[in-house]
């Protein structure tokens, strides 16, 4: 096994606060060389998908394995491309959600939602037509458009390098924290579950949050999803995410609807939410032993804070896409190509992290009590893959030897063992200058 591989596992089990000894009871396999990319987005699939399956075993009380597939969970991480309904392929991005040329770099776009296309195009003055909205990005600079854009309660975000992003307040804050936090706000009692399964109201949209509370419906969780009844979740999206619960409509600003969902939360363990922050604050979500998940795009600190964001964006902001990107215009005016992961790992990996945050939540609130409070963001899921998760370097496994040829840089053997030679004997000589005769015996 790669250890690269384990010590994903190793280093966001400890980030849940696992017992190591558990890590034992992962076992990988199944084909390699899938979800290809410049980053380890491979190594961030199998670590979350790991500590999903080992906080479930943990919380059941089961001995494992915890089998990791390669070939499940990377067809689980491109999960919407794979849907079908009676046949028809999902609709996984609208024609105004893509990355355009703005006057001075590039500007990706998230326009999947009605509310937010008509955010885009009011505050770009521009018609409801791809040509249009090209021509009014064009004209104007990444930032600019991206300012705008949010301003008007729209989604768009400048491309950024990894340097910018790191210069940037939002990447400090980002920076200066860890991957997620976990509290306990007081010492109630541990709760009383026996006899019925686990009651978890869900507050997501999109893809991490409903995965996360798709995987807690598979482990037997009574999830029961509330969406506002003018504001349903894309047709796809409820097909691919939301199998194994159960959904209804509320409006949380009707006195009546309002008590309703009260009564719903008095009566939960879990509450997962996947609103920006402070977007919930009115309706009181505090109850004694309840465990609530909260998750966001940039976390809930920084400028960028109460901004709303999906994967994608966050790819563009944080550098991802640049790495993944290209050049092309040749050395004299080389521009920068954006690009993109493989899956929306992000959100996938997210989802599967905060499954496995709320699963460790109740098994030590089963033991200790308290009322749990856990918090994720794309973000951070992000910055954990570009800079703490192992990359492949090739400068590692490269050396430089002086000979006939001059300075000769080159990769070392993949043979290696225990007593085996470091490296060849000999550098490449002249192109056949050599004596056409074996060395001579050693004495």
């Amino acid at each position: 096994m790669d250890n690269t591989v384990r010590t994903g596992t190793e280093l966001l089990w400890s980030a849940l606060g696992g017992d190591p000894v558990l890590l034992d009871r992962v076992a990988y396999g199944g084909p390699s060389g899938l979800l290809p990319a410049r980053l380890p987005v491979m190594d961030l699939a199998r670590a979350t998908v790991a500590v999903a399956g080992l906080a479930a075993v943990e919380r059941a009380g089961l001995p494992g394995p915890v089998r990791v597939d390669d070939g499940a969970v990377a067809t689980a991480f491109v999960s919407e491309r794979h849907l079908r309904v009676d046949g028809r392929a999902p609709v996984n991005f609208a024609p105004l959600s893509r990355f355009w040329r703005a006057a001075d770099g590039w500007v990706r776009t998230h326009a999947n939602y009605p509310h937010h296309k008509a955010a885009l195009l009011a505050a770009l003055k521009a018609p409801d037509s791809v040509e249009a909205v090209a021509a009014a990005i064009g004209e104007r600079k990444a930032v600019e458009i991206e300012t705008a854009v949010y301003g008007a309660g729209g989604l768009a975000v400048a491309l950024r390098t990894p340097e910018e992003w790191a210069a940037h307040e939002q990447g400090r804050e980002v920076a200066a924290r860890p991957l997620l936090t976990r509290e306990t706000l007081d010492g109630a009692a541990p709760p009383r579950r026996a006899g019925r399964p686990l009651r978890v109201l869900d507050l997501t949209r999109v893809i991490a949050g409903p995965v996360a509370t798709r995987t807690l419906a598979l482990l037997g969780a009574d999830v029961l999803r509330i969406d506002p009844p003018g504001n349903p979740e894309l047709p796809d999206q409820h097909a691919d995410t939301d199998i194994g619960k159960r959904t209804a409509a509320l409006d949380l600003d009707s006195p009546s609807d309002r008590r309703a969902f009260g009564e719903l939360l008095d009566a939960a363990d879990v509450l997962v939410t996947g609103y920006r922050p402070g977007a919930l604050d009115r309706l009181d979500l505090h109850r004694p032993g309840l465990v609530t998940a909260r998750l966001s795009a940039w976390g809930d600190y920084g400028p960028w804070r109460e901004r709303r964001g999906f994967d994608s964006l966050v790819q563009v902001a944080t550098g991802i896409a640049a790495v993944e990107g290209s050049r092309s215009g040749g050395e004299e005016a080389p521009e920068q190509q954006p690009g993109a992961l493989p899956a929306q790992a992000l959100d996938h990996g997210t989802g599967y992290l905060l499954a496995a945050a709320v699963l460790r939540s109740l098994t030590e609130q089963d033991r200790d009590g308290g009322t749990r409070l856990v918090r994720l963001a794309l973000a951070q899921t992000g910055h954990w893959l570009t800079h703490t998760l192992p990359r492949y370097e090739p400068e590692r496994h490269l050396t430089e030897t002086d000979g006939p040829l001059g300075r000769l840089r080159h990769a070392l053997s993949p043979v290696a063992y225990e007593g085996g030679p470091a490296g060849w004997s000999r550098p490449p000589g002249i192109a056949g200058a050599d004596t056409p005769e074996w060395l001579p015996l050693r004495a």
